[in-house]
């Protein structure tokens, strides 16, 4: 019997656990560790922070449902991993595992600039639940006095759908409101050019983008960097000063603690290498899922920013890991996959929104560009990211990971979560 781990109960490491479950035989024991009972589906927290929906809407509550998908729960925050003993310390617990597949998902680092963050900072986040409580409640105070709003990242930040997400749906929510006209709004970003999302080359997103905010009189400063936060202004290093009734701002990314903690698992950041597999290129009981995956940016910027994960491309690493884990066990019999690292993005605006459609997110070492690169904008794209929300959250309460139909779904827009991997590839590795 071998004993495989997911450390983290997000949008990679429960769909990753229940893919496991489906692919192993039962008499392998699969166990998800989280430092929270909740899974959440985070793409939807700026819905929280504006006030247009209830954190409950989003929530799974995990230890009521994993017992009866046969996956073993355990509550704690991991606080060390020794991949030589392949152990991992939960407050005072030490599990041993065969295999572990790490899926934290992002620390946040919000000592990047002095002033970031709700807590000892002075602006918000929708990175996490608590965090989007704290916006949502910041933001009921803002709506009884408004003022200047400002929305934006700090320099090496990687994910910028939630910059334009935000921004955007509070000008919605200020307009039906009628409080518009009281709020000047600006998006700040480190970004080359709005639309750049950290990729480039998105075809024509950056003159979808930059024409929508001008439409919606969104104020906008590209190529920015954040260098310091006061209770009230924004400074900038090129000495501008922004005044804030409000600030949302997405610090960079790290992986948590007891990755940076660990010898030669980990870069200095806590982002872990790894093989096409996404298994560790030193340690082959370590698998690696999500964020804290090392990627490294396809093209140079002038600011420091990094390469998003988004879900699907999460999803597509927690696939691969569990069907590589599955032919280790000698559970199927297949050729090791990757994954193929195809994104779909979903922005809703409120009352339109822009899809994004990047495939792969990386340009094709052989072509040199990516296969497609689409922006669509459309108010459509409002409608499909409720819908995926709600599929979603669905599957996850039923202990699917990836329906067929989701698979042929995907076929059909010409897409896919994996492929297999040529075997004169396996020896790279994926660095930042």
């Amino acid at each position: 019997m071998a004993h495989v781990v997911v450390i983290g109960a997000g949008l990679g490491g429960l769909p990753t656990a229940y893919e496991l479950r489906h692919l192993l035989p039962s008499k392998h024991q699969v166990t998800l560790i989280s430092n929270t009972p909740k899974f959440t589906f985070i793409p939807s927290l700026p819905w929280v922070a504006l006030d247009l929906m209830c954190l409950e809407q989003i929530q799974i509550d995990l230890p009521t449902l994993l017992p009866s998908q046969g996956i073993q729960w355990v509550q704690g925050t991991v606080k060390q991993i020794d991949p030589i003993a392949r152990t991992l310390r939960v407050a005072e617990q030490i599990i041993t595992y065969d295999y572990v597949v790490i899926a934290t998902g992002a620390d946040l680092a919000l000592d990047a600039v002095p002033g970031l963050g709700p807590e000892e900072g002075y602006t918000q986040s929708v990175c996490n639940p608590h965090h989007a409580e704290l916006a949502h409640a910041a933001w009921l105070k803002f709506l009884e006095k408004p003022g200047e709003l400002v929305v934006g990242a700090v320099p090496g930040a990687s994910c910028f759908g939630p910059v334009y997400e935000f921004a955007l749906l509070a000008d919605f929510v200020l307009r039906k409101r009628g409080l518009r006209e009281q709020v000047p709004i600006t998006i700040v970003t480190p970004e080359p050019y709005a639309g750049h999302l950290g990729i480039g080359g998105m075809a024509n997103s950056a003159q979808l983008v930059t024409q929508l905010l001008q439409q919606r009189q969104v104020n906008l400063i590209e190529n920015a960097a954040i260098t310091g936060i006061s209770a009230d202004h924004i400074q900038l290093a090129d000495g501008r000063v922004l005044p804030f009734c409000y600030s949302m701002l997405l610090p960079p990314f790290r992986g948590p603690r007891f990755l940076r903690d660990a010898v030669g698992l980990a870069d200095r950041k806590g982002f872990l290498p790894v093989l096409p597999t996404y298994q560790h290129p030193d340690f082959d009981s370590v698998y690696g899922v999500g964020v804290i995956t090392q990627l490294a940016p396809p093209e140079a910027t002038p600011l420091p920013i990094g390469v998003p994960k988004t879900g699907q491309m999460t999803e597509a690493m927690g696939m691969a890991v569990a069907h590589n884990i599955a032919i280790k066990l000698g559970a199927i019999a297949a050729t090791p996959v990757k994954p193929t690292l195809e994104a779909i993005c979903f922005a809703d605006f409120g009352d339109t929104g822009i899809v994004f459609l990047a495939s792969p997110v990386l340009p094709d070492p052989e072509l040199g560009r990516r296969r497609r690169a689409i922006a669509l904008k459309g108010r459509w794209v409002s409608w499909a990211k409720t819908g995926f929300e709600r599929y979603f959250l669905a599957k996850m309460r039923l202990g699917a990971a990836v329906p067929w139909f989701e698979r042929l779904g995907l076929q059909g827009l010409g897409l896919s979560l994996v492929e297999p991997i040529q075997p004169k590839k396996e020896i790279s590795t994926v660095r930042q």
